[in-house]
């Protein structure tokens, strides 16, 4: 369909390229939403990691600890541990930005206590998908190499799996930050402008899945015309 012109991977440049142009821009939207609103203080003076163990005891889950981690934006919450782990620019901060990052980590702490499905079926295939990241692109060079289209295309079909990861993400990331906006106002803790920073921040985090998404279906798109592509010329 697209194939070689002047030594280039039309397939590459068309679809992967651009779902990684996507992807940067996602970061560096995120990165830049978080740093305007971390520099925002919230009226009330509480800091993100009393609001986390606020909103955890508010849920009857007193059993869940909090710890503060290195780095920026790592925060996320521990299923195995069941503890919620805030980087150590959000834990003690009174920011808008860091408020609104715990909220939803604690979103997903709600979640397991719960037994959210979306979240169990992502906990269920990380294993596989992982085990499918690591062998589908050996399995697809080496079914090339031997002109086996079947080995190819399981080495494809391995990747698909990285594909399903990133959509079954979506709905766990997108009510985590609903749970926390909903959360956040009903419990009182953010204003209604403080609550639309809040939102903001979420918002560009949650792009940066999206575009996860995107960039893992391009590729299995280009792999499945690279594969088919062969699979033609070896008939």
């Amino acid at each position: 369909m697209f194939g070689y012109y002047y030594g280039f991977d039309l397939s590459y440049l068309v679809l992967v390229v651009p779902a990684i142009l996507l992807g940067l821009w996602a970061q560096a939207r995120v990165q830049s939403t978080y740093a305007r609103y971390s520099r925002v203080r919230a009226v009330r003076g509480i800091t993100a990691d009393q609001v986390a163990r606020r909103i955890l005891d508010a849920n009857g889950l007193r059993d869940v600890s909090i710890q503060r981690i290195a780095g920026s934006l790592t925060d996320h919450y521990d299923p195995r541990e069941r503890v919620v782990r805030l980087s150590e620019t959000v834990y003690g901060s009174p920011s808008i930005a860091a408020i609104g990052v715990a909220a939803h980590e604690v979103g997903h702490a709600v979640q397991h206590a719960t037994g959210y499905a979306p979240l169990k079926l992502r906990t269920a295939i990380v294993s596989v998908t992982n085990i499918g990241s690591t062998l589908s692109m050996p399995l697809i060079l080496i079914g090339i190499l031997l002109n086996s289209s079947r080995l190819a295309l399981v080495g494809v079909a391995l990747f698909g799996l990285v594909a399903v990861f990133q959509l079954v993400t979506l709905p766990v990331e997108f009510n985590a930050s609903s749970r926390a906006l909903a959360t956040l106002d009903g419990m009182d803790i953010l204003g209604r402008e403080e609550l639309g920073g809040a939102r903001q921040v979420l918002t560009a985090a949650a792009l940066t899945y999206v575009a996860a998404l995107i960039q893992s279906l391009a590729q299995l798109l280009r792999l499945l015309l690279l594969v088919g592509g062969n699979r033609r010329r070896g008939d």
